[in-house]
């Protein structure tokens, strides 16, 4: 139950986080109102502080995962990812977005795509009874069909947290893991490539199930574009 409410606090979150994603806004203002909405709740319900802070990367800073705000406002054009999460009781739903200031560049387009095929395909097979590195091949075979590979693991479980981390450090996502899969287990699915010079994220908490991972949030999966 806390889980998906932190599902449909994210939903809340993000949306409004990629509202105020312009050209000109300085980075700790987005970051200001995360919190705000982290923890004014949804449906009655208040929000608890994440585990780990929000996460936001601009520019050549998305090459790398895990960077904080700045008071910089945001360019004229560019790439712009977020890491955030909606908290419930403690229990975490994190999920990841990347915005593109203006048209984005073909090449942010096409990892864009092969990130969201790979991530479609993978939640799919994330079905109770499925051995965990199965998932994770899933992932690399769409990717390595595109040109890329993430040498990284893609996903750890997620639930009750505390600082530092909302990652549970039980099982990862990754070559070489054999848990099995069992219905009601969470995920974070972090779909994330980073290379030389720009990376994207479009990550999603799921609950496994016999049909596959369901989402915990409803944000759209896409690159998003702003002006």
């Amino acid at each position: 139950v806390y889980m998906r409410e932190a599902g449909r606090l994210i939903t809340k979150v993000m949306n409004e986080a990629i509202e105020m994603t312009k050209s000109g806004v300085p980075e700790n203002e987005i970051i200001a109102e995360v919190y705000r909405s982290q923890i004014r709740g949804i449906e009655g319900k208040h929000g608890d502080y994440s585990s780990a802070c929000p996460l936001i990367q601009v520019g050549e800073g998305t090459s790398t995962p895990h960077l904080t705000w700045t008071s910089t406002p945001l360019p004229d054009n560019g790439l712009v990812v977020m890491e955030l999460a909606g908290v419930r009781r403690h229990y975490h739903a994190p999920l990841s977005r990347t915005i593109s200031i203006g048209t984005p560049s073909n090449a942010a387009k096409k990892l864009a795509d092969a990130i969201i095929e790979g991530g479609d395909a993978a939640l799919a097979a994330a079905k109770s009874g499925v051995i965990t590195e199965e998932v994770e091949a899933v992932w690399q075979n769409v990717l390595r069909k595109h040109g890329y590979r993430k040498e990284s693991r893609v996903g750890y479980s997620i639930g009750l947290n505390y600082p530092p981390d909302w990652g549970e450090k039980t099982v990862s996502l990754r070559k070489g893991e054999k848990t099995v899969l069992q219905h009601g287990m969470c995920f974070h699915f972090q779909s994330g490539v980073w290379l030389e010079d720009f990376g994207i994220a479009i990550s999603e908490s799921f609950v496994v199930t016999d049909k596959g991972g369901e989402r915990l949030a409803d944000v759209d999966r896409r690159l998003f574009t702003v002006r």
